[in-house]
């Protein structure tokens, strides 16, 4: 699956101006989470295993 067919999405958190946010989107096959500068989304973009994905949301809750 290449970048441009994930359903990519913003947390409700980000508020309406729509910057300083990352997008993510979840590929099914392989299982992996894609994450992406929403100021840029030309720039190239994480991808994460789920098991990779969990620590990287607790950290970020912690904020």
């Amino acid at each position: 699956m290449s970048t441009t067919e994930l359903a990519w999405f913003k947390s409700s958190y980000s508020g309406t101006a729509g910057d300083n946010c990352i997008e993510v989107a979840v590929a099914p096959t392989p299982s992996t989470i894609h994450l992406r500068d929403s100021k840029d989304r030309t720039r190239p973009h994480l991808t994460l295993t789920p098991a990779a994905w969990a620590p990287f949301v607790a950290h970020a809750d912690a904020f």
